[in-house]
């Protein structure tokens, strides 16, 4: 009889335990939206834990996590603007290929919304890893401003993957940056921004503008000494896209400052023939004596500096290690853990 007892206790706390798991659990849900979970799975086909929109599993992810969450993006074209806001840090979004997830906007600063509003992606959160996937505006290229991804997360980085629009293409709006291994297709001006941003392996397609127009590659946004950003190119190659191929009179800049102490550095990368001889814009307004525009040791049709502007310079080794990921992104403290891969010297 006592044990019979003792057992009918025992079994009254487990169900007592198992309540109070439960109130927790519900409690989690209640804050977060859903149970705590590392691993979320989105699929149009229905082979994932969501056939929804991106929106609404980002939404479904865990705030302020600490620990690394995935997001895995199974092949297909996802219509909407996706905002990640700053409390889903540590976020990683992971596509089956640049050829086979695509997320695709057609917004544009025509219809109304600021330049950054326009991204079919806008990324707040820090921690931001994104892998295989490709982004796109389909706004068109007669439509001004149309953003294909707007990044503003602090330590974010992307690998392999694809930005496609013409104007403003790809806002590097702030913080610190790594892109490795991604293709990058505009006009004017479309990679452009105030972060401190490291374009390493990547290939970068000047698209045929609008007519009567040029085409600019970066257009930085650093506005005093007191700090430091920049857009800097290492080992990419930078040629003419598929639409533009027969149209090299077309002219092509590196870049044009957006502001006075506009950096941008290219260095050990190549440079087809669309490259303009003059190697770089002005801009009216824009005080050519405090900008830092460099090159080092490019290669190819387009790299030769003899008839650069004056206000350029080509750099030597202690100059150009500067910018470097080790440096100038501190990226021996963070990139490894990414996962993607990365030289950190020249």
């Amino acid at each position: 009889m006592d044990l019979n007892r003792k057992r009918g206790k025992r079994s009254m706390e487990k169900q007592s335990i198992m309540s109070c798991i439960c109130i927790v659990l519900s409690l989690l849900s209640a804050l977060q939206g859903v149970y705590p979970q590392r691993t979320f799975i989105v699929a149009q086909d229905g082979s994932g834990n969501f056939t929804s929109t991106l929106s609404q599993v980002i939404s479904a992810a865990p705030n302020y996590g600490s620990m690394i969450t995935y997001i895995k993006i199974r092949a297909g074209i996802y219509h909407e603007n996706v905002f990640i806001p700053k409390e889903k840090i540590n976020l990683h979004l992971l596509g089956d290929g640049m050829d086979r997830t695509k997320i695709s906007g057609n917004r544009s600063t025509n219809m109304g919304f600021l330049t950054f509003e326009t991204a079919t992606v806008r990324i707040v959160a820090d921690g931001f890893v994104t892998k295989e996937i490709t982004f796109e505006n389909t706004a068109g290229v007669n439509m001004n401003q149309l953003v294909a991804v707007t990044n503003e997360g602090r330590y974010s980085a992307f690998y392999r993957c694809r930005f496609l629009s013409y104007q403003d293409t790809l806002y590097v709006r702030k913080n610190i940056q790594f892109f490795r291994e991604c293709d990058i297709y505009g006009t004017v001006d479309f990679i452009f921004g105030d972060a401190r941003a490291l374009f390493q392996n990547c290939n970068v397609y000047a698209c045929r503008p609008r007519k009567g127009r040029s085409n600019t590659i970066t257009a930085q946004r650093r506005k005093s000494d007191q700090y430091l950003s920049g857009i800097v190119m290492q080992n990419c190659t930078i040629v003419a896209a598929p639409d533009l191929q027969p149209r090299f009179n077309v002219r092509t800049y590196l870049g044009r400052p957006w502001q006075n102490y506009s950096t941008t550095v290219i260095m050990q990368s190549f440079m087809d023939k669309l490259i303009d001889p003059r190697g770089w814009l002005e801009r009216p307004g824009h005080g050519l004596d405090t900008l830092f525009y460099a090159e080092y040791q490019n290669r190819g049709p387009g790299a030769n500096t003899k008839n650069r502007v004056k206000w350029a310079r080509t750099i030597n080794y202690p100059a150009a290690k500067r910018f470097t990921a080790r440096v100038f992104l501190k990226g021996e403290k963070w990139i490894s853990s990414t996962g993607i891969p990365c030289y950190l010297d020249l």
